[in-house]
C-alpha cells in the first residue's frame, strides 16, 4: 500500500476465504463457501518482528489484533489458530525499508486451497515528514498506523476492495484526503496501548460490505 497508489494483486476474492476457512457445515452461496459466516477456523502465521524492516516489539500483536477485528465481524465469530508458516492460510510479513509499498496482499495456495500473504512496512518514516514526526513523538500513534495498515491489507485478503469513502478502513489514498487526519481519527479513540483492538477501525460501510460476503 503506497500512499500515492494502493495496489491490490489480482487472483484473490471472497472465494479465497470461501473455500479454506469455513465450517464444514457452512452453507455455500453462489458457488462460494462463506468461510467466515460459518463459525469456522482460520489458521495464521505472523512473522517475528524484524528491526531491519522497522518493526518493533509488539508489532506481531498488532497484526494479530487486526486479524481478530475481522474475525469478530463474522457471525458467529471465527476461531483463530496459530499454524506453521508452511500451512497457515493467512500469513503476515514485515516489508523491509525501500520495498516501495507500505502494504500489500498477495494470493497463494495452501494444499490446493486459496490462501493469502499480507505484507506490511512498519517504518512510519516512509509516510512523509508530518506523519513521521507525529509517530516519533507519539508511539501509540505509530502503533495505530501499523495496526490500521494490517487491518486494511487483511480486508483485501477477505475479498474487500478499495473504496472512495474517507470514513472506511478500505479507503484508498488515491482519492486524496488528509492522511494525517485519517490515522489521527483512530488514535483519538485510544487512551492506552491496550485499547488497540478494542476500538473499532471499521465504518458502517465496511461492516455492510463484509457481511454482504460472509453473512
Amino acid at each position: 500500500m503506497r500512499m500515492d497508489r494502493l495496489r491490490r494483486p489480482k487472483g484473490l476474492s471472497a472465494a479465497l476465504l470461501g473455500a479454506l476457512l469455513c465450517s464444514p457445515v457452512a452453507a455455500c452461496a453462489q458457488d462460494r463457501d462463506p468461510r467466515l459466516a460459518g463459525g469456522g477456523e482460520v489458521s495464521y502465521f505472523i512473522a517475528p518482528e524484524d528491526p531491519g524492516a522497522g518493526s518493533r516489539p509488539g508489532d506481531r500483536d498488532l497484526a494479530l489484533r487486526a486479524l481478530e477485528a475481522w474475525a469478530r465481524l463474522a457471525a458467529p465469530a471465527v476461531a483463530l489458530l496459530p499454524a506453521p508458516e508452511e500451512t497457515a492460510a493467512l500469513r503476515v510479513y514485515w516489508l523491509p525499508a525501500g520495498a516501495g509499498l507500505y502494504g500489500e496482499m498477495r494470493a497463494r495456495e495452501v494444499d490446493g486451497k486459496p490462501g493469502a500473504d499480507v505484507f506490511v512496512h512498519p517504518d512510519t518514516d516512509a509516510l512523509g515528514l508530518d506523519i513521521a514526526l507525529a509517530a516519533r513523538a507519539d508511539p501509540l500513534f505509530r502503533d495505530a498506523i501499523v495496526y490500521l495498515t494490517c487491518v486494511h491489507e487483511l480486508g483485501h485478503a477477505f475479498g474487500l476492495d478499495h473504496t472512495a469513502d474517507f470514513a472506511d478502513i478500505m479507503y484508498s489514498f488515491v482519492y486524496g484526503g488528509d492522511i494525517l487526519a485519517y490515522f489521527r481519527r483512530f488514535r483519538e479513540q485510544l487512551g492506552r496501548p491496550e485499547d488497540i483492538g478494542e476500538a473499532s477501525p471499521f465504518s458502517a460501510a465496511d461492516v455492510r460490505a463484509f457481511h454482504a460476503l460472509y453473512r
